[in-house]
């Protein structure tokens, strides 16, 4: 049991169980690995989108990462959202009293909700920016969140480019910015890890039910860097995992339904 590859998510909850901490721990669970799990916020939200939300305090965060990681500890953590600088900063200083060198970091800077609702402040972006990211192993944003991050426009690949160079110059490790809301009859995630560019391309599914999807797939790259893979491995596994879980979505609520992401167990092909 020593040898379990272990994740813990830091993140907000969804109660339609579509993406956030249940995603997440869905995700680790489809793909091998025991999840732990550091909520940050309560959510009430569902297919249609966020309706309300309640921040945990502080305190509460900081003794959720504390009790985890001096028990059951983990090899690999992932980060959501982290709607205030009261909590990113609460969120650093506890994980520095633990030997978080040796642990994968996988940031996914969550801003927006499906629906469009915010779940983060201006002034936290800032702090995601100047003492997270220079702690991650890799950022996961998608294009509005790597705009947001960069100020700079990205339409296509070769701006994407020009922004992962700025997110690396920020401190991460590697960075992969997510291309679904790129145009183009393919969906294509582009990986930078300070020397080599990587584009990894799928076809592009005509779905409305999408919802957790960046959740996911960070989620499924914090999973393959538990089981020991390769940060390049990762990636590559987790785009085959996403898309494979969009094409089997649930088709779930009158919104945005969730990803399936047992689709091995129950999928539609």
């Amino acid at each position: 049991m020593t040898s379990l590859p272990k994740a813990m998510t830091i993140a907000g909850s969804d109660s339609g169980g579509g993406a956030g901490i249940q995603a997440d721990l869905k995700t680790f669970s489809a793909n091998g690995v025991y999840g732990s799990s550091v909520i940050t916020a309560i959510t009430a939200q569902n297919t249609l989108g966020v309706h309300d939300v309640l921040e945990l305090p502080a305190s509460l965060i900081e003794s959720q990462i504390r009790v985890v990681m001096s028990d059951i500890g983990c090899d690999v953590i992932k980060t959501g959202m982290l709607s205030s600088s009261v909590i990113v900063e609460t969120v650093v200083k506890t994980l520095k009293d633990f030997e978080f060198e040796n642990i994968d970091i996988v940031v996914d800077p969550v801003m927006k909700a499906k629906g469009g609702a915010s779940l983060i402040n201006d002034e936290a972006i800032d702090t995601v920016k100047n003492i997270l990211i220079p702690m991650a192993s890799v950022v996961t944003p998608n294009v509005p969140e790597a705009i947001e991050l960069t100020n700079m426009n990205i339409v296509d690949v070769n701006s994407a480019k020009k922004a992962a160079l700025a997110i690396i110059d920020m401190g991460s490790k590697a960075v992969v910015i997510k291309g679904g809301h790129l145009e183009g009859q393919e969906s294509q995630d582009l990986y930078y890890d300070g020397k080599d560019f990587e584009v990894f391309s799928s076809e592009r599914i005509d779905t409305h039910n999408t919802h957790g999807t960046g959740c996911t797939f960070a989620s499924a790259i914090a999973a393959g860097l538990a089981k020991g893979f390769s940060m390049l491995e990762s990636v590559s596994a987790a785009k085959e995992y996403v898309t494979l879980a969009i094409k089997n979505n649930h088709d779930i609520g009158g919104g945005h339904g969730p990803v399936n992401h047992f689709f091995k167990y129950w999928g539609k092909s």
